[in-house]
């Protein structure tokens, strides 16, 4: 079972992590596509990529994930909710 639930639309997806989903669940892991994630709402999750520190999402400021690019994030409080785009480069 996933730790989230998503919703597709035509142009994006919103994925919704909720907030009891277990933090064992969020694991390390890369995408085999290019991405843009934004936030949706406020959060105090984090994200980090690998050999970076971990930083807060701010609403509003998209966030580039590269293919191949290893990536988790890091529970908060509450649901952690995120609208993701598939790069067309």
């Amino acid at each position: 079972m996933l730790p989230f639930e998503d919703r597709e639309f035509p142009e994006y997806t919103v994925r919704i992590f909720r907030e009891w989903c277990k933090e064992e669940d969020l694991q390390w892991h890369w995408d085999e596509e290019d991405r843009w994630i934004s936030l949706l709402g406020q959060s105090d999750w984090k994200f980090q990529f690998d050999n970076h520190l971990p930083f807060y999402l701010k609403q509003g400021e998209p966030l580039f994930i590269p293919k191949g690019v290893f990536h988790r994030i890091i529970k908060g409080t509450g649901s952690f909710v995120i609208t993701i785009r598939k790069s067309s480069k």
